[in-house]
C-alpha cells in the first residue's frame, strides 16, 4: 500500500537503527509528546531497538488522558439532565469520572451517543430541535478546527439548541512547562506530525531557542519516528537546538492557514488544568465573547464541580516523562483497560494503555 508499507520496510528499519547506534555517545532522554506515536514505537518495539543510546519517554500528548476529571463529571452531569442528546468521539465514553463513565450514564438513561465528526452532532440539533445536543469537543489543535466550523455553522444557521463542552489543550505550553520543571529529563523532542500539519512549526521555534533542546516534527510510523530520532540525535551530538521536520510529505512550516484563521476567530487562548497535571498558563482554548451562547458549561451551569483523582494512580507522572508506567504499583492489577484507575489506561492513545498491550519485559 503507497505510502504504507514503505514506511515499516525492515530492512530500512534496521539501517536507521544501527545509523543512530553509531553516531551515539551517549544515551540520550527523548520525549515522544504524542499518544500515537507512543502507541506506534511500543508496538513495533522501538523502544528496545534503540536500548542504550535512547530512552523514549512518553509525554502528556493524549488529549483523552489530560482532560481534567471535572470535566468528565460536567459530561456525565450535562448528559443526565433530561431533553439532553450528549455525543461524543467513542475515546471519550469510558473515561472514568469519580463515580461513573459515559457508557454508565447511558446504561442509567442518559442519552449519550457516539458521533465520528462534529458536524455528526450539529445535524442531531437540526433534527431535534427540541432537544438541547451537546458536544464533548475534547482534543489538541488537531480536532480544534472541525470543532470551531461546527460552532460558527450553528451560529451561522441560528441553532440554539447547539453547544460544546470544551477541553481543547494546546502542546507549546505543555512542552515549555516540562522543560521549566525542577524534574524535567527531557533533552530533546519529537513533536506530533498532526498537530503541526494544521499549526505548523514556528511556534516551537522560540521554545528550541530558549531551553536549547532539538525539536524534530515527526509522524506515526517507525520509519518517520526512526529518521525523526536520527534527526534529534545528530543534534544532540552536536550540540545544535533547532526546530526540524522529519515528516515533510504532511507538514509545512506555516501550517495550514485557513485552520489556523477559523481557530482564532472562534477560540481564545486560556489558562487550562491538565488532568494529573495541573493549571498550566495559556495551555487551553475556549470560545470567545462572540460565541460563548455555545459553551456548554455556562449554558448547564457545571463550573461548580470539583473533583479529586484516585491516589493510586500516578498518570500524572507518566504524563510528564517521570515514570513510566509499568512502575505503577497499580499497573494490570488494580488498573486494566476493563477497569482503569486513569484515562491514560483507557484511551487508545494512553501510554499505560500502550504498556498493557505491547509492551513485554527483554
Amino acid at each position: 500500500m503507497k505510502y504504507i508499507d514503505e514506511f515499516r520496510n525492515p530492512q530500512a528499519v534496521k539501517a536507521l537503527v544501527h545509523e543512530i547506534k553509531s553516531i551515539s555517545t551517549q544515551k540520550w532522554v527523548i520525549m515522544e509528546i504524542c499518544g500515537g506515536q507512543t502507541h506506534s514505537i511500543m508496538k513495533n518495539g522501538l523502544h528496545q531497538l534503540l536500548d542504550g543510546v535512547v530512552e523514549l519517554v512518553h509525554g502528556p500528548g493524549c488529549p483523552v488522558c489530560v482532560t481534567p476529571l471535572e470535566l468528565i463529571d460536567q459530561a456525565v452531569e450535562i448528559a443526565s439532565l433530561p431533553n439532553v442528546i450528549f455525543t461524543s468521539f467513542g475515546d471519550m465514553l469510558r473515561v472514568p469520572g469519580s463515580s461513573k463513565n459515559l457508557l454508565e450514564a447511558r446504561s442509567e438513561g442518559a442519552d449519550v451517543r457516539m458521533v465520528y465528526s462534529p458536524l455528526e452532532a450539529l445535524k442531531l440539533a437540526r433534527e431535534h430541535l427540541d432537544k438541547e445536543v451537546v458536544f464533548f469537543a475534547v482534543g489538541f489543535e488537531t480536532t480544534a478546527p472541525g470543532n470551531a466550523m461546527a460552532i460558527a455553522q450553528a451560529k451561522k444557521e441560528g441553532l440554539t439548541n447547539f453547544s460544546e463542552l470544551i477541553s481543547h489543550v494546546l502542546v507549546p505550553p505543555a512542552m515549555t512547562a516540562l522543560l521549566s520543571s525542577e524534574t524535567n529529563r527531557v533533552q530533546a523532542y519529537l513533536a506530533a506530525g498532526h498537530v503541526c500539519a494544521v499549526m505548523g512549526w514556528e511556534e516551537y521555534e522560540p521554545i528550541a531557542a530558549q531551553f536549547r533542546v532539538p525539536i524534530v516534527v515527526t509522524g506515526f510510523e517507525p520509519l518517520d519516528l526512526l529518521k525523526g530520532i536520527l534527526m534529534t540525535v545528530q543534534q544532540l551530538e552536536s550540540g545544535k537546538h533547532v526546530v526540524e521536520n522529519a515528516y515533510p510529505r504532511a507538514v509545512a512550516r506555516k501550517g495550514n492557514q485557513q485552520a489556523k484563521a477559523l481557530l482564532q476567530s472562534v477560540f481564545q487562548t486560556i489558562d487550562r488544568k491538565w488532568r494529573g497535571i495541573g493549571i498550566i498558563p495559556q495551555s487551553g482554548w475556549a470560545l470567545t465573547p462572540e460565541f460563548a451562547a455555545f459553551d456548554a458549561t455556562l449554558k448547564f451551569e457545571t463550573g461548580h464541580i470539583k473533583t479529586q483523582e484516585p491516589k493510586e494512580c500516578i498518570s500524572g507522572e507518566i504524563l510528564q516523562g517521570i515514570k513510566k508506567p509499568n512502575q505503577c504499583p497499580a499497573f494490570g492489577t488494580l488498573c486494566t483497560p476493563e477497569h482503569p484507575l486513569g484515562a491514560t489506561m483507557v484511551s487508545g492513545e494512553g501510554a499505560c494503555s500502550a504498556y498493557f498491550r505491547y509492551h513485554k519485559e527483554v
